[in-house]
């Protein structure tokens, strides 16, 4: 079954035309690793339970905690010991992302029965437009309590959904209450629902956005919705005229369904140390731009026009930057050396590194270039050695050959890392 347009318009008794409202669901799976681990484990259930990065490598780093390790004040990001601390009975499990990958693909299953319009938004949650499902399986609230008890009876995990009008009052709604819940935002009630809120609940506001906005008397989403945009574009740029749009219910954008229809290939890795110098992290954006070519050029969708990094260094804050290359190309080398450059001018060093992330974008099937004889001669030969590369993989596997900066460390250098829906890997 296909249920299609997301927008679309009916005539009133005046015979004008009206945007019929939308109804927008999102669906975040609580505790989504620690309850996994639960159904594995069923012996962890009424303990406090954390779920971990490797121990030896990466000092134990909590990626997810359970209910009663929250009731601790454990934190996502806390080392193992720090949560040991806290409580001194946690029980900490490997992370099993596999498992993860698993389980989510079944919730989806869950979700594709009242919608084909479902954007992922991580691995544990998704928005649902069902819009045009509410005459098949009832209203917004009905189709959230029959995903909330699906999910419970077939998969044995909860959820706490938001249904609204817009993705961004979905989303602030699934943060409401948890675990197990769903509420409900609508254009009667979300004044008084949304607007008392810490600004910094706001979709996309994190902590350097919010103390800019505390800087001038903006502390709730209310203050954000009565604040002059053109106040808001003096401080925050066009993006100041965008959170004005959120906060007042004017989010248009789309349920983007992405199967089917890639715009970006990346890979990001979670190293298994911290690293202190720009060499270690060269030979990680070294590693990832492997990764992102190959798949590249596996794909088919042709030469890649941007190079995309993120950065998220020990404290757990992330940075981003993206730029053109000079020419369209699927080169390991060409992405890595525009990932360098990139790095170089938005990380200042303040903590060391702890993960990275390389994706390309704005795909073409143009080949045609305008390059030097020099320049063109060098890119040619960059494509027969990818050509030659791909052909020893496919035989003999992904780490069965690799650039000599990368060979440097051992074990980064055995690392095979495939590329999952999510774009997330770990070195273990």
């Amino acid at each position: 079954m296909r249920y299609t347009n997301l927008f679309y318009k009916s005539l009133d008794f005046l015979g004008k035309k009206k945007v019929k409202m939308r109804t927008i669901l999102h669906s975040d799976l609580n505790n989504f690793y620690a309850s996994v681990e639960v159904l594995k484990h069923p012996e962890f259930k009424d303990v406090p339970l954390v779920v971990c990065g490797s121990v030896e490598d990466r000092h134990g780093i909590v990626l997810a905690k359970n209910q009663i390790a929250k009731e601790y004040n454990i934190k996502t990001g806390d080392v193992l010991w720090e949560a040991e601390q806290k409580c001194k009975n946690v029980v900490a499990v490997l992370a099993d992302h596999y498992s993860y990958e698993q389980m989510s693909k079944r919730v989806r299953k869950i979700y594709e029965r009242f919608t084909d319009h479902i954007e992922p938004f991580g691995i544990d949650e998704c928005w649902l437009d069902v819009t045009d499902s509410v005459n098949l399986f009832g209203s917004g609230e009905e189709i959230a309590e029959k995903i909330r008890v699906a999910v419970k009876e077939e998969l044995g995990l909860t959820v706490s959904i938001g249904v609204s009008f817009n993705k961004v009052f979905a989303k602030l709604g699934s943060d409401m209450k948890k675990p197990d819940a769903i509420t409900i935002i609508n254009s009667e009630n979300f004044r008084e629902k949304v607007w008392p809120l810490d600004a910094r609940e706001l979709l996309f506001v994190g902590k350097s956005t919010g103390a800019k906005l505390n800087s001038i008397g903006v502390h709730t989403i209310g203050d954000i919705a009565t604040t002059d945009p053109k106040v808001l574009g003096r401080l925050l740029g066009v993006w100041g005229k965008t959170l004005y749009n959120y906060a007042n219910g004017l989010d248009n954008s789309p349920v983007e369904s992405r199967v089917g229809d890639v715009k970006s290939i990346g890979n990001s890795l979670t190293d298994y140390k911290d690293l202190y110098t720009f060499d270690e992290v060269k030979t990680l954006l070294m590693l990832l731009s492997e990764s992102v070519a190959s798949r590249l050029r596996e794909s088919g969708l042709g030469k890649a026009k941007t190079v995309k990094i993120t950065i998220t260094d020990k404290q757990l804050q992330t940075f981003g930057k993206q730029t053109k290359l000079q020419y369209p190309s699927s080169s390991a080398i060409d992405i890595a050396n525009t990932a360098y450059s990139l790095f170089e001018s938005i990380y200042k060093w303040q903590n060391p590194v702890r993960a990275a992330g390389v994706s390309v974008c704005d795909f073409t099937m143009n080949t045609e270039q305008t390059f030097m004889d020099f320049e063109n001669d060098k890119h040619k030969k960059n494509q027969r050695l990818d050509q030659a590369v791909d052909g020893i993989r496919k035989k003999y596997g992904n780490a069965s050959i690799r650039h000599a900066r990368i060979l440097q460390d051992k074990k980064l250098a055995s690392t095979d890392i495939k590329g999952d829906p999510f774009g997330k890997n770990t070195v273990k």
